[in-house]
């Protein structure tokens, strides 16, 4: 990955480029506060915003896009199919239900949110047709663990371009990030900041002040260098701003290891192996 700016992309499978720097808004409810935020991050230069069925907000990402003046091939814009919804037919009718909020008439990038036993192979079966008829640039799945890749790959007419997972200095998973780069899949991050717990970690604040950033900051280039998509969430203007404050230096060879040190399989969200949704 060539870091340059807050619009830099990366090259998907299939030749779409993804912004590889957004904002996430997960537990933001619908409504003006979101879509006033959504429309500052535009305004600030953000170009992806990464929002779900789940999170129950999509209306207010498609009208804060539509207002911002940008032109809609300038947003890349991601939404996911949730665990109830999975299976074929019923993958269709929830992304039907999804471009209906947004007001879109083609997304960026949809995703199958979680490996639903028994469900995500006929699920992404659907995602696939969503992707042939075009109404779809790009497709991949999330929180999907190499032996979920493994039952999944063999069965799919087009690869997944993405896999969206939970991942920051606590949970590195450098054997998942390895396999998806071989096989061409991005790897992009869910909660880079670990709902705020990543100030916690004692270590992250000497290596951030040799750098004169906060530890946001710090965690959010690292994840880039790392090659990694990277989408924190804030429903906070000042923090917003300051997220994407992270192109203006380069961690170290010697501070990347030092950060990769702090992995310790530590997940804030569910295992993908038991989840209960």
């Amino acid at each position: 990955m060539i870091i340059s700016d807050i619009k830099g992309t990366v090259k998907l499978r299939n030749d779409v480029t993804m912004p590889y720097f957004g904002l996430g808004v997960f537990q933001i409810p619908d409504g003006e506060e979101l879509r006033q935020n959504v429309q500052y991050a535009l305004s600030a230069g953000y170009r992806h915003i990464d929002t779900a069925s789940l999170y129950a907000n999509e209306r207010s990402v498609g009208e804060a896009v539509r207002e911002s003046g940008l032109p809609r091939k300038e947003v890349f814009v991601t939404s996911k199919v949730w665990n109830s919804d999975q299976g074929y037919d019923s993958t269709l009718r929830a992304f039907d239900k999804s471009m209906k909020l947004l007001g879109f008439d083609y997304l960026d990038l949809y995703l199958v949110h979680w490996p639903v036993k028994g469900k995500f192979i006929e699920t992404w079966r659907a995602v696939e047709h969503l992707y042939t008829d075009g109404r779809v640039r790009s497709i991949g799945v999330s929180n999907f663990l190499r032996h979920h890749l493994d039952d999944l790959l063999p069965y799919c007419k087009v690869m997944p371009m993405v896999n969206q997972m939970e991942f920051h200095p606590r949970l590195v998973q450098q054997e998942l990030i390895d396999f998806c780069q071989s096989r061409s899949i991005q790897y992009e991050a869910w909660s880079p900041l670990m709902q705020g717990r990543i100030f916690n970690i004692k270590e992250l604040k000497s290596i951030s002040e040799k750098y004169k950033k906060d530890i946001a900051q710090l965690v959010l280039r690292w994840s880039l260098q790392k090659g990694v998509v990277t989408i924190p969430k804030s429903n906070r203007r000042e923090r917003i701003k300051s997220n994407a404050q992270i192109f203006d230096f380069e961690i170290t060879p010697g501070d990347m290891k030092a950060i990769d040190s702090l992995d310790r399989n530590e997940r804030v969200g569910a295992d993908p192996d038991n989840f209960n949704f």
